[in-house]
């Protein structure tokens, strides 16, 4: 049966649309995944003589125990944010007379053979291979490698069971944030020594190999506990049942005053508020908003003032960024009906650039407290938003027009990749790149204000250009409507 199940995924992958329409994506992909290969066996070789250069007085096996509870926390925000669970079409397969364990046990194993799994591999063993190597014991390193593997699949398998009881949170990345957080801090204050403990734990593993029986404990329990959860979710009913929920209705009468485009803005004032997924552009605001803190509180960066313009683009953009980047795929679910009614694409579009000019304006006033920092932030944000608002928001439209992945909007609020693809990478270059380049390049050769002067004057330019420039984007986008409308309709 797992056989047959593989065959399926192997055909399912292959004959899809998106295998088809995005080889260069997937090639790209390829060679990242070469590239960080080669980054973890250049770690594995190279870190034990690095260690032994920086802690010359300290056992290097020693130093590499005491820092696996920051690897563990690293890996697990990772994967939250990156991995998710393999899954395979099991619905036709619920009429069928296949037993729903062998599909749980399918799909738990498939995610053992998951890039995030294997990664780790490719420093673990070589660092193993090179304590073998440097005297010490064979045994205790190949335990040590042994034990190491079995924690990167429980955390795996930790991943999973983290995002189950989050999945159904507005704001679904706060329980692991939180988590990792507490320890974090209860480890950095002193209160209790994870990284200690941990490290002792697995010194004491790798001298006692049959402690490796504790490991695997942990490992059957967090796979038996992923089992009982899938399986208790794999019933044909729970996908035909409907989700009741209470709409509230909010007051959106300001929109009139926008004209023939207020039907569009009150169609995505509701689509942000209702939906999970464009929800969470609204909540990242405040996020958003306190970006700048990273930064002007630092005095190694008041005197970058080249960064100030970076940090303004995103600090006003933010929702821009986030929400402008998927127009149209925000409304790919009914875009086909939507494109048989008798309506001005230019009004449609229209909509989508007003949302995202109201939030530039309404970033920039509340970033004005950064004022507290130094008059020049203030400035470079003021020039920033005009920048967002005449040059970023027709590129967010312009880029908006090469989408061709569909959005669930019910999936999880935040971090999530669903619909991201190789437009979404190209689209910030000129979105965060180029202002920052032009005004480094400026306030090096004639000055702050020069520079800043320049980002206005280019903000100012796209405003007045506006009409002209939707006429531009708006052909595109009638030029790939259909294109639009045959991907939109794909399901994978």
């Amino acid at each position: 049966m797992i056989k047959h199940f593989i065959n399926l995924e192997w055909k399912q992958y292959f004959r899809s649309s998106y295998w088809q329409k995005n080889m260069a994506l997937n090639i790209l992909m390829v060679f990242l995944a070469l590239y960080f290969i080669g980054v973890f066996l250049i770690l594995g070789f190279g870190l034990l003589p690095i260690l032994k250069k920086v802690f010359p007085e300290e056992d290097p096996f020693v130093v590499v125990n005491g820092f696996i509870f920051f690897w563990i926390m690293i890996d697990l925000l990772m994967r939250f944010f990156l991995q998710k669970l393999p899954v395979m079409s099991v619905k036709p397969l619920l009429t069928l007379p296949v037993k729903r364990s062998s599909v749980v046990h399918y799909v738990l194993g498939k995610s053992a053979l998951s890039f995030f799994n294997f990664l780790p591999l490719f420093a673990i063993i070589p660092f193993s291979i090179m304590l073998i190597i440097n005297d010490y014991e064979t045994i205790t390193a190949l335990t040590w490698m042994f034990a190491m593997i079995i924690v990167v699949l429980i955390i795996n398998f930790l991943n999973f069971i983290i995002e189950a009881f989050s999945a159904e949170t507005e704001l679904s990345f706060l329980p692991v944030i939180a988590l990792v957080s507490i320890l974090y801090a209860l480890d950095a204050f002193g209160i209790v020594s994870i990284s200690s403990l941990l490290g002792s734990a697995f010194l004491s593993i790798a001298d006692n190999p049959i402690l490796l029986l504790i490991p695997l404990g942990i490992l059957a329990f967090c796979y038996s506990f992923n089992f009982k959860i899938l399986k208790d979710k794999l019933f044909l009913d729970s996908s035909l049942k409907s989700k009741v929920t209470e709409v509230k209705v909010a007051d959106l009468s300001w929109t009139k005053r926008f004209g023939d485009i207020a039907p569009f803005m009150q169609l995505d004032l509701k689509l942000i508020w209702r939906n999970k997924r464009t929800k969470s552009s609204v909540f990242i605001m405040v996020i958003g908003l306190l970006y700048g803190l990273f930064f002007y509180p630092q005095p190694m960066y008041r005197d970058m003032v080249w960064l100030f313009p970076f940090i303004g683009i995103f600090v006003t953009g933010i929702f821009q960024i986030n929400f402008g980047q998927f127009i149209p795929a925000w409304d790919s679910s009914y875009y086909k009906m939507l494109m048989s009614q008798n309506i001005k694409y230019e009004q449609y579009l229209r909509s989508k650039f007003i949302l995202m000019v109201l939030s530039v304006g309404i970033m920039f006033v509340l970033s004005i407290p950064y004022v507290y920092f130094g008059w020049k932030i203030l400035i470079a944000h003021f020039a920033a938003a005009i920048y967002n608002i005449g040059v970023n928001s027709h590129v967010m439209l312009f880029g908006g027009s090469f989408n061709r992945k569909k959005i669930d909007l019910n999936q999880r609020a935040a971090f999530n990749y669903q619909g991201t693809g190789a437009v979404q990478w190209i689209i910030g270059l000129p979105l965060m790149l180029l202002p920052m380049l032009i005004f480094g390049l400026t306030n090096w050769l004639a000055g702050f204000e020069t520079g800043i002067a320049v980002l206005i004057i280019m903000g100012i330019s796209g405003i007045v250009l506006h009409k002209k420039l939707m006429r531009i984007i708006t052909q595109r986008y009638l030029q790939s409507k259909y294109k639009m409308i045959d991907a939109f309709s794909q399901d994978s």
